[in-house]
């Protein structure tokens, strides 16, 4: 079959690889119908290199068909329509059991002390081949996979392995009420639906930070106050202003270690006062009132310095984050994938692809040209 293979910093390819197989009693295997290009992926692409080994298949964001069942699974089988949420569980372990399915213990990479098996996502989450390929073995298949109705396009479900889930779950750790102020830092993928689900949470104002335009554009089309942190001189002064000073109820990062700054924030980097790609963080922290709630969703790897403990403990700020439990929020999000759309999915996707073109946009993706927002790929 087909693949995306990871062969070095800012390298992949589309090769021929071998086709998977049932291995074990809970696997399946799926064709794979769509699939989709997360900014995940771009710290596998550029920054997360020294995790990866040449030859890795990546992508944890796929639909498919399925062709084939273990004799243990039995809530799916041949030709039924799933979703493969991102991250690899068991369902009755104790950490699943309290809806927990990012630390499930069957799949927990102890040895490197990590959560659970992630599909395509480095050594550090068990080098599970990913799903940016023409078939995919699914480990814990008696448990993971979503089944969905035939007959709407792919795109309506797809987002169900990562993005949705992801992005509700965003929003309920920040605390998001009706009647609440939410800003959203970073108007990728996740941003975009985080602004969304907290719209269709009840927040009285969502507003959205970031400096593309046509991110910003496609947040102001559901809504979204916009503020493109490019014009101005300090994004937390600016911020802080729009609120009379008190700042914001709930503050979602949905950027991570992919931060750019402004001028002042490179000058500060370069002289070790402010350590590279926390820019996001720590005007995150800034602008969330005191008593708030922060939720991280952003990827953050690695330790970072100067993290402004005495600040937090001041403003008695709340901070939640960590990797999706998909399962979790499925029965909530899965009733609004509806022709109706109140979530707006299908004004999400910016490109629709063939696989083979993956290398390509995986440049696009990280240079964000061409509006790029988001990828999917079709095997």
């Amino acid at each position: 079959m087909k693949a995306v293979v990871w062969h070095g910093k800012h390298d992949v390819r589309v090769d021929e690889v071998p086709d998977p197989r049932i291995e074990e009693p809970t696997d399946a295997v799926v064709r794979i119908t769509s699939t989709a290009i997360c900014g995940s992926d771009l710290h596998l692409y550029s920054k997360l290199w020294p995790a990866m080994r040449e030859g890795d298949i990546v992508g944890h964001e796929p639909m498919g068909i399925v062709e084939e069942v273990g004799r243990d699974v039995t809530h799916i089988r041949p030709g039924d329509r799933v979703v493969v949420p991102f991250n690899i569980a068991c369902g009755s372990c104790f950490q699943c059991k309290a809806d927990m399915h990012s630390q499930c213990e069957t799949t927990q990479n102890k040895s490197v002390r990590k959560g659970a098996s992630l599909f395509g996502y480095t050594h550090l989450y068990g080098a599970v081949p990913g799903g940016q390929a023409e078939f995919l073995r699914v480990p814990q298949a008696h448990f993971g996979p979503i089944k969905v109705p035939e007959g709407p396009p792919d795109t309506r479900f797809l987002y169900l392995s990562d993005v949705l889930p992801t992005s509700w779950q965003a929003v309920a750790y920040a605390d998001v009420h009706p009647g609440g102020s939410v800003t959203v830092f970073g108007l990728g993928p996740i941003g975009q639906m985080c602004a969304r689900i907290a719209r269709h949470f009840g927040a009285e104002r969502v507003v959205g930070i970031d400096q593309v335009p046509e991110r910003l554009a496609m947040a102001q089309r559901h809504g979204v106050e916009t503020v493109d942190f490019s014009t101005v001189d300090d994004i937390t002064d600016a911020l802080w202003a729009m609120t009379d000073g008190r700042g914001f109820d709930s503050v979602v990062d949905a950027v991570g270690m992919e931060a750019a700054g402004s001028l002042a924030d490179s000058v500060l980097q370069a002289v070790k006062l402010q350590p590279d790609k926390l820019v996001a963080l720590h005007n995150a922290m800034g602008v969330v009132r005191r008593g708030g709630t922060l939720s991280i969703s952003g990827v953050y790897g690695g330790v970072f310095p100067a993290f402004p403990l005495g600040d937090i403990f001041d403003k008695q700020i709340t901070i939640r984050m960590g990797q999706a439990n998909v399962r979790r929020w499925v029965d909530d999000i899965l009733p609004l994938l509806t022709d109706e759309d109140p979530l707006g999915v299908g004004d999400l996707t910016t490109h629709e692809v063939p696989l083979a073109e993956a290398p390509e946009y995986y440049k696009l993706f990280q240079e964000k040209r061409d509006g790029c927002i988001k990828v999917v790929l079709k095997p």
